[in-house]
């Protein structure tokens, strides 16, 4: 049994699953939690009983947390904001403080809409100013996490995309149904500017950091990466038209601001921190949607669409 411990929060989700792999991979022993779709491999925890967390994860041992759970949908933030602060900080704060008793260290997955957006790149000592309530969440997760224990790690990411268990697991891949849904004519948002980057070089980045954190204590603190495309949805969509041949001709750009919850125009995370330690990886836009497509994009052909 590896000396390396590691507890992955969220591990049923779009990032939970593919961190959890990367550890297997890299011989860590691993123990993945989830609310509500646990399967073989996972143990089901709410991690917002505060009680029953520590009685797990004290008995595991761990010499690390990965915390991807959250809620991280910024319209649903803004229909259960208790709920999203009871996730997103208060069993954040718990599993931070729980790691620093243990000796272990915690990964924290943050967002790239800790940013207003107004002046991208932005760097790991750019000041935060969240718009809505889904940055405040996260912004407030990064702080309770630092407090903590200050050799604890944030992760910021931007739009995630990856293999999903239904198109709607990322707000990526959901934009497929946009160009099958044909019937009527779209406007799709072309306005804010994603960076989207594929949840198993997240994974790779999360293993990269612990490992070397063993042997360079000054890994610490707040760190970011992004995907190097800059896409709008529309963008997205014209590219994943483009990769599978497929139609868009009743789809239109919309250049105004998106509707609903307020999001940053351009929130452009610089990965140099992270490329400076040697630690990063890419996978092409169109290369990782094709990739992750492929079998939904055969079972409409199958379907007739």
């Amino acid at each position: 049994m590896s000396s390396k411990r590691v507890v992955v929060t969220g591990a049923s989700g779009l990032l939970g699953r593919a961190v959890l792999a990367a550890f297997k991979q890299s011989k860590w022993t691993v123990m993945g939690t989830a609310f509500s779709r646990t399967g073989m491999d996972l143990v089901q925890l709410d991690i917002c009983n505060k009680e029953k967390t520590e009685e797990v994860i004290k008995n595991f041992k761990p010499t690390a947390i990965v915390h991807c759970a959250a809620q991280r949908f910024p319209d649903k933030v803004e229909q259960d904001v208790d709920g999203t602060v009871r996730l997103n900080v208060a069993a954040t704060k718990n599993l931070a403080n729980l790691a620093a008793e243990l000796g272990a260290i915690m990964i924290y997955i943050s967002t790239d809409y800790v940013f207003d957006g107004t002046k991208p790149p932005y760097s790991e000592s750019d000041i935060p100013n969240p718009l809505n309530m889904y940055g405040k969440t996260k912004l407030q997760g990064e702080q309770v996490t630092l407090d903590a224990n200050p050799n604890h790690i944030v992760l910021r990411v931007p739009v995630l995309y990856g293999p999903v268990e239904y198109l709607g697991e990322s707000a990526v891949t959901v934009l497929l149904q946009l160009i099958y849904d044909s019937e009527a004519t779209k406007l799709v948002s072309d306005n804010e500017i994603r960076y989207p980057a594929h949840v198993d070089d997240i994974a790779s980045i999360c293993v990269d950091l612990l490992e070397l954190k063993e042997t360079n204590a000054e890994v610490k603190g707040i760190y970011h990466w992004s995907g190097k495309e800059a896409m709008t949805k529309y963008g997205m969509v014209r590219d994943m038209a483009s990769v599978f041949q497929l139609p868009m001709s009743h789809i239109s750009p919309d250049p105004n601001p998106s509707q609903g919850t307020s999001r940053p125009q351009n929130a452009q995370l610089s990965n140099g921190k992270l490329e400076n330690l040697g630690i990063g990886k890419h996978t092409p836009f169109r290369v990782g949607i094709e990739s992750v497509l492929a079998g939904w994009v055969q079972r409409k052909k199958s379907e007739g669409l």
